[in-house]
């Protein structure tokens, strides 16, 4: 398994992270003990969760997946091994139930934090990171920003002070944020520098072959402020293994049973998906590995989040870390790109 560096922290970070969002929804505790067995057996030491997890995200099963991931750290006693990852939520998105409906002020970043650790069983959270911006922006797929002047949110600096404050205290190591803009990074960093807080180390925002909109404004600031990509969604919820084509609807397949991840199922996106499965199998390659072995081979990526629902899914993920992709199958790849360019973002 290869390494690299969280930021410009001294922790080293497995090329593939294990992703969690499936235990207590999709998985159950078992299995989620099977995955980590098996993934940190094969080298990976990064692990990330939420607060809101498992997903889709309901009352019922809220916590969860930090719990199961708690009793396994506790279980087996590998906390110092590990790098462990958790986010708290922002406003919106159906979860009225968590806080009477989360913000990113600082009573509910002290409140999240806490209840996380509780949850995973531990005193420190490595890197906790801000789930998705307090303010109107363009995430989860909306493009077009519109301004509203009237809009009301909580501050970056707030919320920065807030993360400072649990950095200070010793619950928290490093700092990042998710599904973040260009400006938004930059104005966190801007408040760091300007203000003496901690700098964040990372941005976990979605990247994979059908969406690669990281590239256009933040993947130059992932290189020049050593704010690494944590890639999420390397296979666009599956859609690039292949498995979703010719209007096929596999049974227990997270799009087959979640309406809402309708985020990589337009038709350029179907076009586009079987342009890159037909590539991959006509160089021999797994439609799998070959997407997540370009996302593995981008230097703007600090780690690459994988998610699996079964253990044959997880070793095929895995196993991406050994291939490196050809010039010719690269060059292949910014054909498709030119033909289908962010048929998904």
């Amino acid at each position: 398994m290869q390494t690299r560096k969280l930021g410009n922290t001294d922790i080293d970070v497995s090329l593939i992270c294990l992703g969690t969002m499936t235990w207590g929804e999709q998985n159950t505790e078992q299995e989620a003990f099977e995955q980590l067995d098996y993934a940190t057996s094969e080298g990976v030491n990064f692990i990330d969760a939420a607060e809101m997890y498992p997903v889709p995200p309901r009352p019922e099963t809220q916590g969860l997946t930090e719990t199961y991931l708690g009793n396994w750290l506790a279980k087996r006693n590998r906390r110092d091994d590990l790098v462990i990852a958790s986010k708290v939520a922002g406003p919106g998105n159906g979860l009225s139930y968590l806080r009477n409906g989360p913000r990113l002020t600082r009573d509910h970043i002290i409140e999240a934090c806490d209840a996380s650790l509780k949850r995973l069983q531990t005193d420190y959270i490595d890197l906790y990171q801000v789930h998705w911006p307090d303010r109107n922006t363009n995430f989860f797929g909306k493009l077009g920003y519109e301004h509203d002047p009237q809009e009301t949110y909580t501050p970056i600096e707030e919320t920065l002070t807030a993360l400072s404050e649990l950095v200070n205290a010793g619950k928290v190591r490093h700092i990042g944020v998710s599904n973040e803009t260009p400006w938004g990074v930059m104005e966190y960093l801007r408040l760091a520098g300007e203000k003496g807080l901690p700098r964040i180390v990372s941005i976990q925002n979605p990247y994979n072959l059908l969406n690669r909109s990281f590239e256009v404004g933040t993947a130059e600031i992932a290189h020049r402020e050593q704010t690494g990509l944590l890639a999420y969604s390397p296979l666009a919820f599956g859609m690039l293994s292949g498995k979703y084509m010719g209007g096929k609807w596999p049974e227990k397949a997270r799009l087959t049973l979640y309406e809402r991840f309708s985020r990589y199922t337009n038709g350029r996106g179907a076009d586009a998906t079987r342009a890159y499965v037909e590539l991959a199998r006509q160089n021999n390659l797994s439609p799998v590995q070959m997407a997540l072995a370009y996302v593995n081979s981008r230097g703007f990526v600090t780690s690459n989040i994988i998610g699996a629902t079964t253990m044959e899914q997880l070793q095929e993920n895995l196993g991406s870390v050994s291939v490196n992709l050809s010039p010719d199958t690269l060059e292949a790849i910014e054909a498709i790109h030119q033909e289908f360019t962010y048929p998904c973002p």
